[in-house]
């Protein structure tokens, strides 16, 4: 079995919201290029907006914590000056990646067609098979004992 990896990969180098507004223009460039069929029977403007405004939300809740704290919102930073597990932290070990995912389900929503609605699917599994292995990781060789209690305790997602 091969060590984990510590140095960052160069598509861990491009943060996660990059990769969801790069998916959601491939996915409005496909839309575009071929007719594709709406998958849901209704498209509400409200509903996507509630559900994008909800992500967003949730992930800005999220980096104001870091801020906050004062440690770093870069996903391959070295180290972190510190484990933060208030604000949404509480509920959730990653709501700056459930937002992302859940905006982009809002966004997905309005046009209705599978093109969109791979979106969320990708995004959510970048963030998991990805980004939150590397940074759990780095968070476990920093935080040790302090961030295996913290897993204990809050879940991944939701």
């Amino acid at each position: 079995m091969a060590p984990p990896r510590t140095t960052p990969a160069w598509y861990l180098k491009i943060p996660p919201p990059i990769w969801m507004f790069a998916l959601l223009l491939v996915a409005y460039a496909t839309q575009r290029s071929f007719a594709w069929a709406q998958i849901v029977y209704f498209r509400s403007l409200p509903l996507a907006t509630v559900l994008a405004v909800a992500g967003i939300s949730l992930a800005a809740w999220g980096r104001s914590a870091f801020a906050a704290a004062g440690t770093e919102i870069i996903p391959t930073s070295p180290s972190n000056k510190t484990l933060v597990t208030g604000g949404p932290f509480r509920f959730t070990r990653n709501p700056m990646y459930s937002g992302l995912v859940l905006a982009s389900l809002g966004v997905a929503l309005y046009p209705g067609t599978l093109p969109f609605f791979a979106v969320p699917i990708v995004v959510f599994l970048l963030c998991n098979l990805v980004f939150i292995p590397f940074e759990e990781a780095k968070m476990q060789r920093q935080f040790n004992d302090q961030y295996t209690d913290y897993l204990h305790r809050v879940r991944r997602w939701i």
